[in-house]
């Protein structure tokens, strides 16, 4: 599938617009903006071809539906993603504004990359199949039938996703759900992820006294919220780097030989790994490598810790209160609700007397893994085999997409994990960016996908 050069151009601008708005979830302030993301997307969707479109209201923000149904006898595939972004703090460290795209060249992407909070999560990627479609229709090339739903809460945990599937798996019925959300090993090497870890948000909120006080009327004599925090946290993990939670590991699974194989089968240069991140040795559970500590191992991390003064020059008080907001990913077979219970469990046992606790459970979602005999999984092997002419390698992504078992259990479909992003990209963080040959390499294989799974798929 070759695309024009002026077909490339529209398509660029196309999404610049898109990710000119800032469709922040999880700040109340860019409520507007989450529903002028909503109606770009369905607007987008009916250009593409979809013969059926409807924004869903819910208790949060807006669901988008599109449909292009060519045979009710034909498989259908629904495509998942989301319109919603993370906050693109901190500002200052943005080399061009979050919501000003722009287009740049780095080592890794010489074609250039766009330079945007949400290029690579997740409206980039989605942007590749709404555009795929529009393609597939205009060169009446369709295979299959196609549905979209797309959300606007992922970034905080698709809370109201739940209730919709269950209200609508009819309208959502399908074969096979296709998701760009992920990343793959280089643009040299595709791969196709396999597996998901779980997640648990926690937040902690410890309060001592009833104001801040001088440190030096006081100080040694009350105890001091921050410093307490600091030796929970402390506490979190032994001297091997294993989390110390009572009960934690107890129901995980663990890798067999032949899978942490497969894995220390991955294209990796620890040098290089530790060159782009600016540090001197690499941490983590010890007796796996780096690569296995993201993918099949459990994790628990402090997002943000802040409480007392944090202005210019001194103030000599112990603060009243200090906050901490932590998250654990989860692997096979760990429940997050059970993780969460046993936190809170742990951290109410090591919080001393003298300081009062308010734990605060926010989202999570379980983990997940996709079998590599599953029809949608051969379809996607062969489109990128095709599309990049090698083969694509099966890898354990280390995110969570809290969604994707809730589809299984919901809609009893399986999900397919094509991303197309690198790992690189700084999805999450400033300078957030998606390479102009991901893009299309996307919208190239996408299509392949289609064509391959209608071949391969028996009802």
């Amino acid at each position: 599938m070759l695309l024009s050069n002026k077909q490339k151009d529209d398509i660029l601008n196309e999404l610049m617009d898109f990710l000119k708005i800032p469709s922040i979830s999880a700040d109340s302030n860019y409520k507007n903006e989450i529903l002028r993301a909503a109606k770009w997307t369905k607007n987008s969707l009916i250009k593409a071809g979809c013969e059926r479109t409807k924004i869903f209201e819910t208790d949060g923000h807006p669901i988008v539906y599109g449909e292009k149904i060519v045979d009710t006898k034909l498989p259908t595939i629904l495509t998942y993603g989301h319109y919603d972004v993370q906050p693109p703090d901190p500002l200052d460290l943005w080399d061009s504004p979050p919501f000003k795209p722009i287009v740049k060249k780095t080592k890794i992407h010489p074609d250039g990359a766009i330079f945007a909070r949400g290029s690579c999560d997740d409206k980039g990627q989605l942007f590749m199949h709404i555009k795929a479609l529009e393609i597939m229709i205009l060169n009446n090339s369709l295979p299959c039938n196609v549905k979209f739903m797309i959300e606007g809460e992922e970034e905080i945990g698709s809370s109201n996703l739940e209730v919709f599937l269950k209200n609508n798996s009819k309208l959502l019925k399908n074969d096979i759900i296709l998701i760009s959300d992920t990343s793959m090993i280089s643009n040299t090497q595709p791969s196709i992820t396999t597996g998901l870890r779980g997640l648990s948000y926690m937040e902690l909120i410890l309060t001592g006294p009833n104001r801040d006080l001088h440190s030096g009327l006081y100080g040694g004599a009350v105890l001091n919220p921050i410093n307490e925090l600091a030796k929970i946290i402390s506490k979190f993990h032994d001297e091997k780097n294993r989390i110390a939670i009572p009960g934690f590991y107890e129901k995980v699974i663990e890798a067999d030989f032949n899978e942490r194989n497969k894995i220390s089968l991955t294209p990796f240069n620890i040098k290089k790994y530790k060159k782009e991140l600016q540090i001197e040795e690499v941490g983590g559970e010890k007796g796996f490598s780096t690569l296995e500590r993201t993918s099949i191992r459990p994790s628990l991390d402090v997002n943000g810790i802040w409480g007392g003064y944090t202005g210019e020059g001194a103030k000599t008080v112990i603060p009243s209160e200090a906050y901490a907001k932590i998250s654990m990913r989860l692997v096979p077979n760990q429940d997050w609700e059970n993780i969460s219970l046993l936190f809170k469990k742990y951290v109410e046992s090591i919080t001393p007397k003298g300081i009062s606790l308010k734990i605060i459970k926010h989202h999570g979602g379980s983990p997940y893994l996709t079998p590599s005999s599953n029809d949608g999984y051969k379809a996607a092997q062969q489109a990128y085999t095709e599309s990049f002419k090698k083969e694509p390698l099966p890898q354990r992504g280390g995110g969570s997409i809290p969604i994707v078992p809730l589809f299984e259990k919901i809609l009893k479909s399986k999900s397919i994990l094509m991303g197309f992003g690198l790992d690189s990209d700084s999805i999450h963080s400033p300078n957030e960016h998606f390479g102009i040959f991901n893009l299309f390499k996307g919208i190239e294989t996408i299509p392949l996908f289609h064509k391959n799974f209608k071949k391969i798929f028996r009802k």
